[in-house]
C-alpha cells in the first residue's frame, strides 16, 4: 500500500504526463519529435526533482511518459486534458513552487519548438498554462 505523499507524488507526475500531451496535442498531431524531445527533458530534469518512486521503485517522474504514451494511444482531447490538469492544479498548488512552474513551462517550450516550430494553437495553450501559475 503507498502512503498518501507517495501516491500524490505519483499523481503528481501523472498529471504533468497529462499536462505535456495537451501540450504537444493543443494543434490536433503529437509528432515523434515532440515525443523524444519529451522523453530528453525527463531524463535531463525531471529524474532530479524529487527522491518519488513508483509502486515499483521507478522514479516517479517516468509516469510522465507513461501517461503521455497512454494518451497518445487513445487519441484524447488536448482540452479536456489540460482541464484535468487544472483541476488538480488548482487543489494541490502546493505541489507547484516557482521552480517546478519554471521546469513545467521550460518543458512545455521544449515539447511545441520540437517540431517546426510552435504554432499558434501551442502558443496559446502555453499562456493558458502560465496565466494558470499566476492563481
Amino acid at each position: 500500500m503507498m502512503d498518501s505523499k507517495k501516491r500524490l507524488g505519483n499523481e503528481f507526475y501523472q498529471n504533468l504526463g497529462k499536462l505535456f500531451y495537451a501540450v504537444a496535442m493543443a494543434d490536433h498531431s503529437i509528432h515523434v519529435k515532440e515525443i523524444d524531445r519529451l522523453k530528453e527533458v525527463v531524463r535531463e530534469h525531471w529524474l532530479d526533482v524529487d527522491d518519488v518512486e513508483d509502486e515499483y521503485g521507478t522514479d516517479a517522474a517516468f509516469q510522465i511518459e507513461s501517461v503521455f504514451d497512454w494518451f497518445l494511444e487513445y487519441g484524447k482531447d488536448s482540452e479536456e486534458i489540460f482541464e484535468e490538469f487544472e483541476a488538480f492544479y488548482s487543489e494541490y498548488k502546493i505541489l507547484f513552487p516557482e521552480t517546478v512552474k519554471q521546469l513545467i513551462m521550460s518543458t512545455a517550450r521544449a515539447i511545441t519548438s520540437a517540431f517546426a516550430g510552435s504554432n499558434k494553437s501551442e502558443l496559446i495553450l502555453l499562456g493558458r498554462i502560465e496565466l494558470l501559475f499566476r492563481t
